[in-house]
């Protein structure tokens, strides 16, 4: 580690021809700028490179290197394990980088690495188009890229990972490289889940497709007493879903925050708005729902229509396994665990995996799983911190309580801080090996480790 004074001449000589801003402790805009989305994460980096440009980034990578401190990259900064950001390190910040070109003719897109998909969204509903994105709109597209892309589009169109055409990527050694499968197609590969690890992605180009502006969806829900009966609804709904028809399941607490508990359908079709509507028909014919709030809307609203159960700031705790099924036994260990649920804003969700995000082999992305299924989510999130212990607690009981039904995979991009055993592994299971000699060849010494790490095979 360089001295104060040395860190300040390295970095008085970057800022001459810095584009964005270099921003320390002392500087205003620097408690801002060093917070990330989970309210839970309070770290205090050395130093933030808020980057306008590549040649920024860069500047940003040789900076690191040459003062010898551990780097993170920060795109939308929603990762709830809090990798977008370090103690006493430097940060590289995409969030300026704003750029978005959309091609209508060839049905692409080019966006940076600090887009948010409601950004994103946004110019590519334009011309009625759109690509895989987060169900919450407020989310990057770098690090939810980078990791899979589960989003309401899947069934249809595959992970968001799955439309990338190319990516811009700058190395640990601060060289730019473009990577396609045409081009460093090992490295395309790599970065197609491999997450943060092979170096820092500067721009995505993604294949779009044709959707909405307008497409039916929304949320339905049911009394809490009544959701044994709806998640084995759901479960029986997703056995033949077609491709255009996504849908989530869990348990939530209404929105007013009352602390009222409820079981949810969440769910978009992006066929034609007549399937749609027959689709969401057999959903709301169900039960005695007691909000259906079910219907025809703008893409661009529906991928937003969860943005306030997320706000920025809130304290976020979550652990997430793949299922092996949902047999009724997990539905019901679910429903004890729910009753006990010490905060307002805690869920637990069930994303379906189907359609075209399960037709890729699994060794053609890093991204490994490839199998119909449920991602199971115990998602806890509160907002004092003086209920910290009980929140944590009680996400951890769940997850031991619903580890008899767990797969052995896991979603990276859920991945907390404090895991235990080899959750990287499990993440990446039988294409992890080619990932740690990738890593091996892109970033031998481990640069970018700040992330949920791929150690470079020896």
């Amino acid at each position: 580690m360089r001295s104060v004074s040395s860190i300040a001449d390295a970095v008085a000589d970057v800022a001459t021809t810095f584009s964005g801003k270099l921003l320390d402790p002392t500087d205003a805009g620097y408690d801002e700028a060093r917070r990330v989305h989970n309210g839970l994460v309070d770290k205090r980096p050395a130093l933030i490179a808020r980057c306008c440009g590549v040649a920024d980034v860069v500047d940003a990578v040789n900076l690191t290197r040459k003062l010898g401190l551990e780097v993170a990259v920060r795109g939308g900064g929603h990762n709830v394990a809090g990798r977008a950001t370090v103690d006493g390190g430097l940060v590289i910040d995409l969030t300026p980088m704003k750029g978005i070109h959309v091609d209508p003719k060839n049905r692409t897109v080019r966006a940076q690495g600090g887009v948010t998909w409601a950004e994103l969204n946004r110019e590519t509903q334009l011309h009625g188009l759109a690509v895989t994105g987060g169900v919450v709109s407020s989310t990057g597209i770098a690090g939810l890229t980078l990791g899979g892309g589960v989003g309401w589009l899947m069934g249809k169109h595959g992970l968001a990972l799955d439309n990338l055409r190319s990516v811009q990527i700058v190395t640990a050694e601060g060289k730019t490289s473009q990577a396609s499968k045409d081009e460093e197609p090992d490295l395309f590969w790599a970065v197609r889940g491999g997450g943060g690890n092979f170096g820092v992605v500067t721009s995505f180009e993604f294949q779009l497709h044709p959707v909405g502006p307008m497409v039916m969806g929304g949320l339905i829900a049911h009394p809490f007493d009544c959701a044994r009966d709806l998640l084995r609804f759901f479960r029986d709904c997703t056995v033949s879903l077609p491709d255009e028809h996504t849908i989530f399941g869990g348990l939530i607490h209404a929105p007013d925050r009352s602390g009222t508990k409820l079981a949810v359908l969440v769910t978009c079709h992006c066929g034609s708005l007549g399937a749609g509507e027959r689709a969401l028909r057999t959903l709301k014919q169900f039960g005695s729902p007691v909000m259906d709030a079910l219907g025809p809307m703008p893409y661009c609203q529906l991928n937003s229509m969860l943005d306030p159960a997320y706000p920025k700031g809130a304290l976020n705790y979550w652990k997430s396994s793949f299922l092996r099924e949902l047999s009724d036994e997990a539905i019901d260990t679910m429903i004890e665990c729910f009753a006990r649920c010490p905060t307002p804003m805690g869920q637990l969700l069930m994303e379906h995996l189907h359609g075209a995000a399960t037709r890729v082999p699994v060794n053609d992305t890093a991204f490994p799983h490839r199998s119909q299924g449920y991602n199971f989510l115990v998602l806890c999130e509160w907002i004092e911190q003086a209920d910290n212990d009980r929140c944590i607690a009680w996400a951890r009981e769940t997850y031991a309580q619903m580890e008899p039904f767990f797969a052995s995979g896991r979603y990276v991009n859920y991945l907390g801080d404090d895991e235990t055993g080899e959750p990287v592994a499990a993440a990446y299971g039988p294409n992890y090996r080619r990932l740690q000699q990738l890593k091996a060849k892109y970033d031998p010494k481990n640069f970018f480790r700040m992330n949920q790490n791929i150690r470079p095979l020896a």
